[in-house]
């Protein structure tokens, strides 16, 4: 993200985001690349938009039993206010992070997602 500070443009780090890493079913990463290159974005932008869906739903109705025997590790960044709501959405449901991650993935708007530009915006 840029900053223009005095008429100048400074560099500067996105303090509402940070890193986050969990484990998630390598065929949903791989779609969700496939899904960012299509729609001009990144694989978080896209996860994002689906964790806000099913937090605004305040619903998931998710089968345990159904979990991925995929999993690999995934490291990304995400936006930190929501990434506290999913963490207290999970643990009020019983379930881990990554099985609402991965739950998210159906409820992606694809008509409201951060474009690929987005970290590189002027404010």
């Amino acid at each position: 993200m840029w900053k223009s500070v005095n008429g100048r443009l400074i560099q500067t780090t996105d303090t509402a985001r940070i890193k986050f890493r969990t484990n998630v079913s390598k065929s949903i990463i791989d779609t969700l690349h496939a899904l960012a290159i299509e729609h001009d974005t990144h694989p978080n932008y896209l996860l994002e938009s689906g964790l806000q869906m099913v937090l605004s739903q305040g619903v998931i109705t998710f089968n345990k039993q159904s979990r991925p025997k995929d999993r690999i590790q995934y490291k990304t960044t995400y936006d930190k206010e929501l990434l506290e709501q999913v963490k207290e959405f999970a643990k009020n449901h019983n379930l881990f992070i990554n099985d609402v991650l991965e739950y998210s993935v159906d409820f992606i708007d694809f008509e409201n997602i951060k474009n690929s530009s987005h970290k590189h915006r002027i404010e």
